[in-house]
This record gives C-alpha cells, sequence and structure tokens, in this order.
C-alpha cells in the first residue's frame, strides 16, 4: 500500500490503536531517511509516546508527512533545475550538486537534530559491535561520534578533517569484491559509511533543511 493509505489508517479511530500504530510504522518503513528503528525514535523524541498516546500518534504522523513533503518538494525542485541547466547544454551535474532523488539523503525540516538522534541510537545500539570489529576507521568514528554527542553536533576543525579522510577511506572499502570476498566486512563499512554521513549532516550548521530536505 501507499502512503497516503497508511496515513489515512493512522487517523482513523474506528481502528484499533495498535492498527493505527502499526499504519505509522508502515509510513516509516516507506520514508526513513536516518533508519527504521531511528526513526521511530526520533517521532518518539519529538510527538511523545505514540504507542499509547493518541495526540503523539497524530504528530509523529503530521511530523513525518510535513517530512516527507518537503522531500518532495526538493525533488521537484531539483528536476526544474537540471531541466533548465540540460536547455543551456550542462548535461551533467555538477558534483557539490546534491540531488534529493532515490533514497531521502537527510532528514526534511530537521536535518541536524534527526541525525544526532540517530547517532545515538547508533551509539546505544550498534557502534560498539562496529567500532571493535572494523578497528582503525572504527574507533575513529567512535571518538566523532562521541564529540558530536557531547557538543550537539559541534567538530573543530581537525574533528572535520578526520571525518573527511573517515568517508573518503569508507567509500573505497563499498567495492564489489568485497561484497563477494567478505560480506561481513562489507556490511560493516557500510554502516560505518551511514553514520559517517549521519556525522556530516550532524556537525553541519548549513546543511539544507529542505524548506522549499531523505
Amino acid at each position: 500500500m501507499s502512503f497516503g493509505t497508511y496515513a489515512r489508517k493512522v487517523r482513523d479511530r474506528s481502528l484499533p490503536y495498535g492498527l493505527r500504530v502499526s499504519a505509522l510504522r508502515s509510513c516509516v518503513q516507506l520514508y526513513r531517511p536516518i533508519g527504521f528503528h531511528a526513526t521511530l525514535g526520533f517521532l518518539g523524541e519529538i510527538a511523545g509516546p505514540f504507542q499509547r498516546d493518541e495526540a503523539a500518534l497524530l504528530r509523529a504522523l503530521d511530523a513525518i508527512e510535513a517530512s516527507r513533503a518537503q522531500w518532495h518538494a526538493d525533488m521537484r525542485e531539483y528536476a526544474h533545475r537540471r531541466r533548465q541547466a540540460k536547455q543551456r547544454g550542462y548535461r551533467i551535474p555538477p558534483a557539490q550538486d546534491r540531488n534529493p532523488n532515490g533514497f531521502p539523503p537527510i532528514w526534511y525540516g530537521a536535518a541536524r537534530s534527526a541525525a544526532l538522534s540517530a547517532l545515538r541510537y547508533w551509539s546505544r545500539r550498534r557502534l560498539p559491535s562496529l567500532r571493535v570489529t572494523a578497528a582503525g576507521v572504527g574507533n575513529t568514528v567512535d571518538v566523532l561520534v562521541t564529540a558530536a554527542l557531547s557538543s550537539g553536533g559541534d567538530l573543530a576543525s581537525g574533528q572535520r578533517q578526520l571525518l573527511v579522510l573517515a568517508v573518503a577511506e569508507l567509500e573505497g572499502r563499498m567495492q564489489p569484491d568485497l561484497w563477494s570476498d567478505d560480506p561481513v566486512a562489507y556490511f560493516r563499512a557500510r554502516d560505518l559509511l551511514k553514520i559517517a554521513r549521519l556525522l556530516e549532516t550532524a556537525s553541519d550548521d548549513g546543511q539544507p533543511q529542505a524548506s522549499a530536505d531523505g
């Protein structure tokens, strides 16, 4: 079913409450820029205990709908810019031109706070094991996550440089031969890269909020 169909189920007071909560989770399955569990956690932070409180449930739905609508507006604006550029002969978008298509790149409307919420989730649930198994770059990401969470996202210039190097190393690991030779290592690198991307968003005051952004 579509996002809109699930959203209508969330608002339908004739349905059992548990089914409405399940419908919200289905909305999250379809729009989860910071990951499924991290998105649920963030909605709980900004809306309240939606699993048992109807007002919180509706606030959570409003929040995810508003963010998703801004993402759609960003995609429309990007498509418009690309059409204009192609008419001027620029067929290839510049490297710095953020493409919002595909998977949402940020939580639209609250990019930084959502990234910090997701980092808290990763720090509690997954990062300790990734740090141990990935060594080197895993330790670097762990240190940077701790620094970002203690400062509300701010990183010093030296820490930002470490993040740039960590992202480059992790991107280099995301190769097809690693997937075929050592899928476990591939998924560890993939997860660490996700965390590093969250760090980029959390530490960037100038990150687009997609006020017409994932």
